[in-house]
């Protein structure tokens, strides 16, 4: 029956069965191995093996212990310091943004963070990019889960026609300090920025847009996912499009964009004709 299952040569079959007969030829050294092994409570490792019985090979004391699964029961590799190891890995980034929020340039300063949608007694999740000059949501994603693909997916919908020396703000959470998102942001050549520890109202652009949302849109009523998420895509295309916001001249989002893109380009064309 194994022979069916396994399929093995026939050459292959007859050199195993010999062996298999064979008598193994370690058992006496285990045994030397096993009986220290043993006087030292399974707590000795191939080095206090090899000091006591100095006669033997180190590599065969090594071989010896793999195959007769004799393990040391002390100075294992600790998980708890490969975990603290593995989030080293996390990196935290100055505020160089610095409550700077008075922008006059659109899509050259944004803010990114997550928020917690009550759904039907879970939470569902939304990550947004913000332009702070204009108040413009540029890119959104949600999920049913907290995974590194809402905010890498949130990059990837940002669609600029340049990323370079473009800063991203956000706060220190878990997500903005993964390798994959720094190693994302630093591809597109934009500059991370990160709000102090605990200190929610360096990134209060982004805070003030959830609060306002939360106020307005009526996630409650939502009996589904995909329900929940066509809400959130109206009320973006509300707030960016309808929403006239008092202090940018009374103008949705939007318009503020195409305002501040206007009067830079008139600041240019009047700066241009007085080049002599």
């Amino acid at each position: 029956m194994l022979c069916d299952l396994a399929n093995p040569s026939r050459s292959g079959y007859y050199k195993w069965l010999s062996r298999a007969e064979a008598p193994d030829k370690d058992h006496s050294d285990y045994l030397k191995v096993k009986e220290v092994f043993d006087r030292g409570k399974s707590k000795y490792g191939w080095r206090n093996i090899k000091m006591r019985l100095p006669d033997m090979n180190h590599k065969k004391i090594q071989r010896i212990m793999r195959k007769y699964g004799l393990v040391a029961q002390v100075r294992r590799r600790n998980p708890y310091k490969q975990i603290m190891k593995k989030s080293l890995e996390h990196r935290i980034f100055p505020n160089k943004l610095a409550r700077n929020f008075q922008q006059d340039v659109p899509s050259k300063v944004l803010c990114t963070d997550i928020t917690y949608i009550p759904f039907r007694s879970r939470f569902v999740y939304l990550s947004v990019i913000k332009d702070i000059a204009t108040a413009e949501c540029l890119a959104w994603n949600v999920s049913m889960y907290m995974e590194m693909a809402l905010v890498t997916g949130t990059i990837d919908k940002l669609k600029l026609d340049s990323y370079e020396n473009i800063m991203i703000h956000s706060d220190q959470g878990f997500h903005y300090t993964n390798p994959a998102y720094i190693n994302l942001v630093r591809e597109l050549k934009m500059i991370q920025s990160m709000s102090g520890k605990g200190k929610c109202i360096d990134n209060a652009p982004i805070e003030s847009f959830f609060g306002h949302m939360k106020d307005e849109l009526d996630y409650q009523s939502c009996q589904s996912f995909e329900e929940l998420r066509l809400a959130i895509e109206e009320y973006m295309r509300y707030y960016n499009h309808e929403r006239k916001q008092w202090t940018r001249n009374k103008m949705t989002p939007v318009e503020y964009r195409n305002h501040l893109i206007s009067e830079s380009e008139k600041m240019w064309v009047v700066g241009s004709n007085n080049v002599y």
